[in-house]
């Protein structure tokens, strides 16, 4: 019960980490959070910092992910919702991350980490779509939103009703509030796209 307890602890603690702050505060000197379109993710990353930049918070933000479900495993024994609940508590401790004032992302790149690591083909799937998705709209926020509302789906599909399943609705929750203002963009049509000028580039 304690080595439980102290893995979803330390899970949220390692998902308070925001590379995308840290990384625009020791390239560019600057709050990313203060840029753009103001949240600390790959996507601002990429508009504010460029592509490299933005490549690695992406990986760093999922190894989050992967890293807190694997502690869980480790300290939980054979419990399906110990990885599962380090994988919530580091969704929230980037969302709202104790190091930079509660003042996080969206998560969305964390939820990869821990969906693909806890269910990996049904979050294959929702991937799949939410990139062809992406690929045809431009549309991150969109893309991130069919992701974490199919995975649950595919979990449906596949007959695993479980911990993992109600893990993936509670993220879904998070997700789908954290996006509300892009989900009002997106129906007004206002949204910025992968790759347009919404953002203002440090250089």
């Amino acid at each position: 019960m304690v080595t439980s307890v102290v893995a979803v602890l330390i899970s949220y603690l390692l998902g308070s980490i925001s590379f995308s702050v840290v990384l625009a505060k020791t390239l560019k000197g600057i709050d990313i959070r203060q840029h753009g379109s103001g949240n600390a993710g790959a996507t601002n990353t990429l508009r504010v910092l460029g592509k490299g930049p933005a490549v690695l918070v992406l990986t760093l933000d999922v190894l989050k992910g992967i890293a807190a479900v694997w502690l869980g495993r480790w300290l939980g024994g054979d419990s399906e919702w110990v990885p599962a609940l380090c994988g919530i508590a580091a969704i929230v401790g980037h969302n709202w991350p104790i190091y930079f004032r509660f003042r996080g992302g969206k998560g969305i790149a964390t939820t990869i980490g821990v969906m693909a690591t806890l269910v990996f083909f049904p979050a294959l799937y929702a991937g799949i779509i939410a990139i062809g998705s992406i690929f045809i709209t431009r549309y991150v926020s969109l893309g991130s939103l069919l992701f974490v509302g199919l995975t649950p789906i595919f979990l449906l599909i596949m007959g695993h009703i479980g911990p993992y399943f109600w893990t993936s609705l509670i993220i879904a929750v998070f997700a789908f509030w954290r996006h509300r203002t892009n989900i009002v963009k997106i129906a007004q049509g206002k949204e910025n796209k992968l790759g347009s000028k919404g953002g203002n580039r440090v250089v």
